[in-house]
């Protein structure tokens, strides 16, 4: 479950980082680096 769980993670991390480039937004990059933890966290740790 925890695969699935940073696996989302990423996916949802990569969707907001292209929506960076969109605009220009200080949340948006604070949330893209947490989910990038998480998903990091979750999914390549055991």
């Amino acid at each position: 479950m925890k695969k699935i769980i940073g696996l989302i993670a990423l996916c949802v991390a990569a969707g907001m980082l292209f929506m960076l480039f969109m605009s220009n937004r200080f949340i948006g990059l604070v949330f893209i680096i947490l989910l990038f933890l998480i998903g990091y966290n979750f999914f390549y740790c055991d």
